[in-house]
């Protein structure tokens, strides 16, 4: 099977996964295999949406929705582009995925099949659905995937390299435990948003959405502001209103009372709308329903700070901070060829 033919394969998934967006299900009687797959992946969300309260039906759709967009014959080509596809022994990856949210293993998947190697999947039990069922549909359509994509619930066995994301906790027993496989160790990181007083009303709102998207819940998520010291949160919270409806739901709603009622008993000076606190923090990682910030003084001592903690963040949203910032309301929406942790995956995978 050559470069086309997976690349091909790929757009084909991403013309199936084009029937399931966040304005709803349509099937498309155009695309392959659609009466083999549709109704069952209807199935396969709906058990996603019953085995974990986090993944809602909106945010799976938000998910696929995403990746349909990624997967374009235009968009894969231009990922694969800049690199020499020349894989003469494929090798078994192993691929240890976080279960945080919808699909979030799904590029790492999708880069080792991509560069010719052959997968092998443990997936985190809070989302075991998904995925399974989009490699049987690549199978279908390219059968000479068959036999290149394994899952196990088992111990690791017969692998060459691995990629494991999990928690600060869990990458230094997998370093330990991978010690003597070529790795990418994923750990804790999160995402954080630098203001300045000077957006508009339709940045703040964007922001909304790499705020409360998948419940706060991916390293993609912004958990931190920095704001100018005297900054006024009146436009930030109005902003962000719109997401009041997520108080209704009732996980979300439990960690906000918690959280809540232990700031309240711990004495910490807040800022609460009803639906989110704000919180004066250093750390990076705020809990649900809670976002945290810190004052800067000048932009330069801001940068060189980030710059310092660069391997406990994701993204940084921004407007003219700095030449890798991403837009307000971008994070859930990254590119191919955006790395998680700025390690190029497809590099790893074809350098040796």
């Amino acid at each position: 099977m050559d470069l086309q033919q997976r690349i091909n394969a790929f757009t084909k998934l991403g013309a199936f996964l084009c029937q399931f967006t966040t304005n709803g299900i349509e099937k498309d009687d155009s695309v392959i295999a659609n009466d083999l797959f549709f109704d069952g992946f209807k199935h396969q969300i709906k058990l996603a949406k019953e085995h974990n309260g986090w993944f809602t039906e909106k945010n799976i759709l938000f998910s696929l929705e995403s990746w349909s967009k990624a997967l374009t014959n235009n968009n894969i080509n231009l990922w694969t582009s800049k690199y020499n596809f020349n894989i003469q022994n494929p090798k078994t990856v192993a691929i240890i995925m976080a279960g945080n949210i919808p699909l979030v293993g799904f590029h790492d998947f999708l880069s080792v099949l991509i560069t010719g190697h052959n997968v092998l999947v443990k997936q985190s039990s809070n989302d075991k659905h998904l995925l399974p069922f989009l490699a049987k549909y690549l199978e279908i359509v390219e059968p000479e995937f068959k036999g290149k994509i394994k899952f196990t619930e088992q111990k690791l066995e017969d692998f060459d390299e691995v990629i494991a994301t999990g928690s600060d906790n869990t990458a230094r027993y997998f370093e330990y435990y991978f010690k003597d496989k070529p790795s990418i160790i994923r750990k804790n990181r999160n995402s954080v948003a630098i203001l300045t007083g000077n957006e508009t009303p339709e940045e703040l709102e964007a922001l909304s959405n790499d705020i409360f998207r998948y419940y706060g819940l991916g390293c993609r998520n912004v958990s931190k502001l920095f704001v100018p010291k005297g900054y006024n949160f009146d436009a930030f919270f109005n902003a962000i209103y719109k997401w009041h409806p997520i108080i209704n739901e009732a996980k979300y709603a439990n960690n906000y009372d918690y959280n809540k009622a232990v700031y309240l008993m711990s004495e910490f000076d807040m800022l609460e709308n009803g639906f989110m606190m704000i919180k004066e923090d250093e750390s990076y990682a705020s809990p649900i329903a809670t976002l945290f910030y810190e004052h800067y003084d000048y932009i330069e001592n801001l940068q060189k700070k980030l710059l310092t903690d660069s391997d406990k963040i994701q993204c940084v949203v921004a407007h003219g901070f700095s030449d890798d910032e991403i837009r307000f309301g971008e994070t859930q929406n990254p590119q191919l060829w955006e790395y998680a942790d700025n390690a190029d995956t497809v590099e790893f995978l074809l350098k040796r």
